[in-house]
Formats: structure tokens, sequence, C-alpha cells
């Protein structure tokens, strides 16, 4: 039975927080590692921004460039998963961008050979119907397990989110996997992860 997978971006497929500090490392001469990130607007701490709409600003390239959404690392073993979930279920990407990101976007998921016929742009993630949703996100989270307690809700756990009662813990593509093949009753799949 195909089933609907909602598929979180960054910080999921997308190595955001690399991205971002890889180009600020080269922008001010800093050398900022992804170990320094422990919540999720760890950019506040650790540049010399004012504030997150200070890192927006600069993060969009104010239109002189591409964003920091253009040029990310895809997640080890994100792109292969993606690719076997889609021979047999339909992937759904839910992504929270700014306007802005909304072409790199879609180039970056081009590039990368994403395996959907769906994107969302999104705020409100619950209010696109999956049957199970994969998100890093500390505030997505609890919308997701509270407005679709039908669904199965998927916490890629990531030193910048806490557990979420009602959500299950994921720590890996391949523990991704194998959970969706034993909701979708695949015991070859299963036993196979």
């Amino acid at each position: 039975m195909r089933i609907r997978l909602g598929i979180d971006l960054d910080g999921v497929v997308a190595n955001f927080i690399d991205g971002w500090m890889m180009r600020y490392n080269m922008d001010f001469g800093t050398k900022l590692t992804e170990e320094q990130v422990y919540h999720w607007d760890a950019a506040s701490d650790l540049t010399h921004f004012d504030d997150m709409s200070d890192f927006w600003q600069w993060a969009g390239a104010s239109g002189n460039g591409p964003t920091v959404f253009r040029n990310l690392a895809p997640y080890p073993g994100a792109l292969n998963t993606l690719d076997e979930l889609a021979t047999c279920h339909d992937i759904v990407i839910l992504t929270m961008k700014p306007d802005w990101a909304s072409r790199d976007t879609f180039s970056w998921i081009a590039d990368n050979r994403i395996p959907t016929r769906e994107v969302h742009l999104i705020t409100k993630k619950w209010k696109i119907d999956c049957d199970i949703y994969l998100d890093d996100s500390p505030f997505v989270l609890p919308e997701l397990v509270a407005n679709r307690p039908d669904s199965i809700v998927c916490r890629y756990v990531r030193p910048w989110n806490e557990p979420v009662e009602g959500a299950v813990d994921v720590h890996d593509w391949d523990e991704f996997l194998a959970l969706v093949c034993r909701e979708n009753g695949d015991r070859d799949c299963a036993e196979r992860h």
C-alpha cells in the first residue's frame, strides 16, 4: 500500500547548519562548527548579528546571489533512502522557507534529484495530510502531534530538539526506513533494515 510521507528538508534531508556556517566562516573569517549548535536559533548566539532578522537578511544574500539554501549538502543516507521509499510510497516535501528562498529550494530539490511530485513551502505543515511525518523542528513537531492524531509523527533527533510526547524518535535514515517498512507491513523490507 502506498503511503504519504511528509518529509522536512532542512535539518532532515539538507544540512542547513553546516551550510550557513560554511558561508558565514568564509564571509567573516570565523571557525564555527556544527558541534556548537544546541538550540533552534543558535545563529543568534554564534554570529555577530544583533538578531535573527539580521541573520536571515544575510542568509538571503539580499538578492545579490544564491541564498544559503542553494548549496546545502544532503545528510548521509537521505537521498538513497528517499529513492528507496519513493519506489513504494509518495514523498511529500514539507518545508518552512522565507519567500526569497523558494527559487533556490526548488533548484536544490532538482539538483539533488529528490523523488517527489509534491512540494509545499508552508509554516503549518499539519495542514498537509500525510500518513507519516519526519521533522526536526521543536515548533512543528508538537503541532503535528496535536493536529494529526491518526498519523505517525517522527522526531528526527537533533541537539536543537527535545522529545515530544506522541512523537517517535528517529536517529538516522536507516531507522526511518525500517519504521516505514514496519508500519506498512512489509516484512522483507523491515528485516533488511
